[in-house]
């Protein structure tokens, strides 16, 4: 046994699923008079209970405007935020916490960054790089920049197991090659790409590179150094948090080049008629009173992943998904999309003869919740043929007999449509 496989046997050894689903409340719960298999982890994860009192105590004992006051309360709240930053800088391994950035999740994430870098310092003629894995956040805002600078994307195929053709990508590059945006793990096959080596080869060449870890952050350890990606982007709700925050990671360089996504309070040092000063990073990108309660809530998030340990979450993970796989590849007539060697907790499928949003009609019947459509991946869907998959993501929280559960719901699927 490597050292890896050991120190993942240690962690596994002290990981008891029943102790962590106990922190979790909405578990309880019965549809349609079964109890809930949550199966939909990828869409949004749930809040243990950690995570609910850390947000009352913050409403019942903390509340108030952060920055600049004087009071108690605005001291407290903006401690408390701050300390939110902290931890979610630790939790990527930034250099420093002045890199990390809140927003309203991904999507804002990705958004700020093409207002940000690429309406500066992208022009007509020049291109960028996504690969058809991409989430519609990491495609239509670079859309909308090609459109208006006169700008061109270029984009990296995929196998017929759903892996990134890296030589593709390679060809890709010319010296009007200005910018690449990577998913880190695909919201609709799971696959985890290679983006470390991918990052290192565009870095070579001088281009910045944006990864998209919405997918990647809930299920791996994320060291942004050793990814030396300029910039990293994640959800707050896929992380055991709330909705309505998320983060960016930025290298402090290329954020002090940037030109801020939003105007108004506190992203500004003074403001005449004649002339804005911006403030310094990360506020200037923060404009406007954040959510406070949601950053604090997230921060919390954090701490309680990370009691747990991000490589015993991946372990346990990886451990449903070969159990799923290896179940739902034995049911006649079901095809699994994303066969990728790497892949994190998503397993695709679709049932020959039946339309997903029946498969998620009918295993709702049950109990389980899927995700059923086309991921907001509709590249991906075209690639493969099919309109929508049905799509089962698991969480750190999720077992084995759900598993036998979903499995036993696929097959109930098939006899309804025989």
């Amino acid at each position: 046994m490597n050292s890896t496989s050991a120190k993942r046997a240690v962690a596994k050894s002290a990981f008891n699923v029943d102790t962590i689903r106990a922190d979790f409340p909405i578990l309880d719960l019965k549809v349609a008079g079964k109890p809930l298999v949550y199966l939909d982890n990828a869409a949004s994860s749930q809040m243990p209970q950690p995570v609910i009192d850390r947000l009352v105590r913050y409403q019942k004992e903390q509340h108030a405007n952060i920055h600049r006051g004087v009071h108690y309360l605005s001291e407290t709240a903006t401690a408390a935020f701050e300390e939110a930053r902290g931890k979610l800088a630790r939790f990527v391994n930034a250099r420093e916490e002045r890199e990390v950035i809140f927003t309203s999740g991904t999507t804002e994430s990705i958004n700020l960054v093409m207002h940000g870098y690429g309406r500066k310092f992208i022009g007509a003629g020049d291109e960028i790089i996504l690969t058809t894995l991409e989430h519609h956040s990491n495609i239509v805002p670079w859309q909308m920049l090609a459109g208006e600078k006169g700008a061109k994307i270029r984009v990296v195929p995929i196998s017929d197991s759903g892996e990134l053709l890296v030589d593709e990508y390679e060809k890709l590059f010319n010296e009007r090659t200005k910018f690449v945006g990577l998913s880190h793990v695909s919201n609709a096959l799971g696959t985890v790409n290679p983006v470390k080596g991918m990052t290192a080869f565009a870095h070579a060449r001088g281009v910045p590179v944006l990864l998209d870890g919405a997918q990647a952050a809930p299920h791996l350890a994320i060291d942004v150094q050793d990814l030396d990606c300029d910039f990293y982007a994640f959800s707050g709700h896929k992380l055991c948090g709330p909705t309505g925050i998320g983060m960016l990671y930025g290298k402090a360089a290329q954020l002090e080049r940037m030109q801020p996504f939003k105007g108004g309070g506190d992203m500004i040092l003074s403001v005449t008629f004649e002339k804005t000063t911006y403030n310094t990073i990360p506020h200037k990108f923060e404009a406007g009173t954040p959510p406070t309660a949601a950053a604090i809530g997230l921060g919390a998030a954090i701490d309680y992943l990370s009691n747990i340990g991000m490589d015993t979450i991946a372990s346990h993970e990886l451990e449903l998904l070969d159990y799923a796989t290896a179940q739902v590849n034995n049911l006649p007539g079901v095809r699994i999309l994303g066969t990728a060697e790497h892949k994190a907790a998503v397993l695709s499928f679709v049932i020959a003869g039946v339309h997903p949003h029946d498969v998620g009609t009918l295993l709702n019947q049950d109990g389980i919740a899927v995700r059923t459509g086309h991921h907001c991946a509709q590249p991906v869907m075209q690639r493969f043929k099919v309109p929508a998959t049905s799509r089962a993501s698991f969480a750190f929280y999720n077992t084995m007999a759900e598993v036998d559960t979903l499995v036993a719901g696929i097959r109930n699927v098939q006899k309804v449509f025989a």
